[in-house]
This record gives C-alpha cells, sequence and structure tokens, in this order.
C-alpha cells in the first residue's frame, strides 16, 4: 500500500490539480500522551503541542512543495481544551493558503479517549512557511 501512496503522490506533483496536490500532502500523526510530557495538572504542556504542530505543519509543507521550507511565523494557537495524560492524539496538517514564495498550513490536534469512542478538537492554529533555495533565499513554492 505504501508504494501505491508513494506513486499517486509523484503522479500529483506532476499535474496542475492543486487541490490533488494539497489533498495528497495532507499529514496525520498519531501520539500517545505520556506523563513525561505533561505539566503539574496532568495535562499535555502547552509548548509541546505546539512543537508536534509545528513539526506536522514542516512535514505538510515539504510534502506540498518539496523544497527546502522554513517556519516563518505561527499564527493563533487556540486551546480549546485541556489535553489529558493517557489520551491519543491526532494531528493533521492541510495546506490552507497557497502564496508565490509561501504558504500557511492549518494544523489541528484532535483528542481521544483510549478506551472509549470520544474524540474532540483541542487545539488549531496556522504556520506560515517560505520555501529557500540552497543560499537560504527565498524561492517560489510551485
Amino acid at each position: 500500500m505504501q508504494a501505491n501512496q508513494e506513486n499517486q503522490f509523484h503522479t500529483a506533483t506532476s499535474l496542475t490539480d492543486l487541490q490533488q496536490r494539497m489533498a495528497l500532502s495532507e499529514t496525520r500523526i498519531f501520539k500517545a500522551v505520556f506523563p513525561n510530557t505533561t505539566n503539574h495538572y496532568d495535562t499535555l504542556f502547552g509548548g509541546t503541542a505546539m512543537q508536534l504542530m509545528d513539526e506536522v505543519a514542516f512535514i505538510t509543507a515539504t510534502r506540498f512543495s518539496r523544497k527546502r521550507m522554513v517556519t516563518v511565523s505561527s499564527d493563533r494557537i487556540d486551546f480549546k481544551m485541556p489535553i489529558q495524560a493517557g489520551t491519543i492524539i491526532e494531528l493533521v496538517g492541510i495546506i490552507s493558503k497557497i502564496g508565490n514564495k509561501s504558504l500557511d498550513v492549518r494544523v489541528d490536534i484532535y483528542v481521544e479517549e483510549m478506551y472509549s469512542e470520544s474524540r474532540m478538537k483541542a487545539v488549531s492554529g496556522q504556520f506560515t512557511f517560505v520555501a529557500i533555495d540552497e543560499n537560504k533565499k527565498p524561492v517560489r513554492v510551485l
């Protein structure tokens, strides 16, 4: 199945259909929230959540552009609910805006109870990336 996904991605990068390219660059990562990542309230550290979000945003931006990407800003990260230790989180990154030399990635964190069907959005944020060349000069995203 992995080879099939890779072939789909390579096919899409040769097409001019940006929607398909955006869909194929969507990134999903799952993590278990263990006590070593929580604060004294037994909830995920905000800084840890932001680090994970930036990582997912970077992967999403890179998968879309296949260029060197650097974070230039994070805009409005909203913490809607605490993320308790002993839960599973899913981070979902999607391209939300494409410019000439930059693009925006929206990252949402969903929290799931390990032993129930409960799933809720806990955190969301926007990250802006710029494509750069080997000399660290901005270049076109596409």
